[in-house]
């Protein structure tokens, strides 16, 4: 195995088990994960695939788009954490309650099951004061460091 071919796999692991801890902790841990924090899981899918098609067709460009991947993962991350911190604005879909979508039958009735929109705007976990999506940041940010030095040894 190639220098870069280890480091596409380390990146690669690296996005796979960031989307495992998410998925851990929405279904092990019940914490439901907001629209920002959805949006901050695909682009680590996206790198787990460039990073099996890189591992066999080798080259620089998938490894760049890899780390392009993880790149637009810490944006979306460092975007939210800047609506949990209250430097902006979020999105209206998540950083306050909204019945968009639910009928007015449903909204009447008390039995109907109305999920309560998760907050883009409130921390539900934190360790050492940083919160997953600034740690999303900080470990997508890591992996695009390995995903641009594969590009380059490649």
């Amino acid at each position: 195995m190639t220098r870069s071919q280890m480091l596409i796999l380390v990146a690669a692991a690296g996005s796979a088990a960031l989307l495992a801890g998410a998925l851990a902790f929405q279904y092990l841990g019940g914490l439901a994960p907001c629209a920002l924090c959805i949006w901050q899981r695909w682009p680590h899918l996206a790198a787990v695939l460039i990073g099996l098609v890189a591992l066999k067709a080798g080259g620089r460009v998938l490894p760049v788009l890899g780390g392009l991947a993880a790149l637009t993962s810490a944006a979306i991350g460092l975007f939210h954490v800047g609506v949990e911190q209250k430097w902006w604005e979020g999105l209206a879909t998540c950083s306050a309650g909204s019945i968009e979508g639910i009928s007015a039958a449903d909204l009447l009735n008390p039995a109907a099951d109305v999920a309560a929109v998760v907050r883009c705007d409130a921390i539900a976990w934190s360790l050492m004061g940083i919160s997953m999506a600034g740690w999303n940041v900080i470990a997508s940010v890591a992996l695009a460091v390995l995903w641009l030095n594969a590009a380059r040894k490649a």
